[in-house]
């Protein structure tokens, strides 16, 4: 039971992740195909820095259906197995330990609650060249982007064509 209520918190957990992308694009060409993916993505911008060539964006990620209906079964399992074990210690109170199982709909509406909210993220562009970091092989300058974002979002952004 212990670990099935850390599981069902850690449903909610913050992932916020940061990854640096290589790319040989400019700046501005790179920001508008950025922006154009992100748009693609229900984000919209929330504030730009250009001194810093920052922009954030923000977008609302809704919970999923499947995982409150997941959490809510696995709280049901849980609670029958500890009801049971403790109808069998104590059988007078059996009927109230497997009363105890109406109580798995809150798992899935912890999760409901907790795990729809809006989330940012944040590109930071900086350019090789402007680093003074250039190789003197290097015959293009690159550009590398910083995204501060959720996990599940930089995967989705790592496989996207246009930074390769």
């Amino acid at each position: 039971m212990v670990g099935l209520f850390f599981f069902i918190r850690a449903s909610t957990k913050d992932r916020t992740e940061q990854v640096k992308l290589m790319t040989k694009e400019s700046v501005d060409h790179l920001l508008s195909q950025l922006q154009t993916y992100f748009t693609q993505r229900a984000y919209h911008i929330s504030s730009v820095d250009p001194q810093h060539q920052t922009i954030t964006f923000e977008g609302f990620v809704s919970p999923s259906w499947f995982l409150a209906i997941f959490l809510s079964a696995l709280a049901a399992i849980g609670l029958f197995c500890l009801s049971f074990v403790l109808s069998l210690l104590y059988p007078s109170l059996s009927g109230f330990f497997f009363g105890l199982i109406v109580l798995c709909p809150v798992a899935g509406l912890f999760y409901w609650k907790k795990s729809g909210r809006v989330e940012k993220v944040l590109l930071e562009v900086k350019s090789l060249s402007d680093s003074n970091q250039l190789q003197p092989n290097d015959i293009e300058p690159q550009n590398f982007i910083i995204v501060t974002a959720h996990r599940d979002e930089l995967a989705q952004l790592q496989q996207a064509d246009f930074l390769n």
